[in-house]
């Protein structure tokens, strides 16, 4: 299972109540996040999220973190018979650097398909809110804001039509959650979600 969203849409904020959800009935769960999972990706993840660079190179440095992070973490994982829940995977590719930045979806697909052929999420569940909520959130953050939490709204919106883009067109798999509304309110949608896996 992945969580996917625009920065400040909140899939973070679930990870930790979604992973013990799905631990419950006594799964083993694996808890990763992409870029990143295996220290060469945190590494990647550095890079991409702190220096700027053209796109193509940005998207395969992503795709390097994420075929190291496949091999060396969510294979073996999936292999052992754990549930692996991800902060981001292939799909985040596709609505930040090809809907956000214009990087071919050819490209990305072809990319994909070179670092985990045939392997995606189940589920995804897609944290969508406009772009002052998520912009509000952020600014509230107790961070200092990576390069991609400071791109404007222009940036914002392309990425999200991009997610619900890939909603639409795969809505069996990327079920869409409307993150607007407070913690309560995202959980029970979220329950709603996940109580049938």
């Amino acid at each position: 299972m992945t969580l996917e969203g625009v920065d400040g849409a909140g899939k973070s904020t679930h990870m930790a109540w979604i992973a013990d959800r799905l631990r419950a009935p006594g799964r083993k769960v694996l808890v990763t996040r992409e870029p990143g999972g295996t220290p060469l990706a945190e590494r990647l993840r550095a890079l991409v999220l702190t220096e700027h660079m053209d796109p193509i190179a940005e998207t395969m440095l992503l795709f390097a973190a994420r075929a190291d992070h496949v091999q060396r973490e969510i294979g073996p994982a999936l292999e052992s018979g754990a549930w692996v829940l991800c902060d981001r995977f292939t799909d985040a590719t596709f609505a930040y650097q090809g809907g956000g930045k214009g990087v071919p979806a050819e490209l990305i697909a072809h990319l994909a398909q070179v670092s985990h052929d045939g392997l995606m999420p189940d589920r995804t569940l897609m944290f969508d809110c406009p772009y002052e909520v998520a912009r509000s959130r952020l600014d509230r953050a107790d961070k200092t804001p990576d390069r991609f939490e400071r791109e404007d709204g222009a940036f914002f919106e392309r990425v999200r039509q991009a997610y619900l883009g890939l909603a639409r067109a795969d809505p069996k798999r990327i079920r869409v959650i409307d993150a607007s509304g407070s913690l309560e309110e995202i959980k029970k949608q979220v329950e709603v979600e996940i109580s049938g896996l």
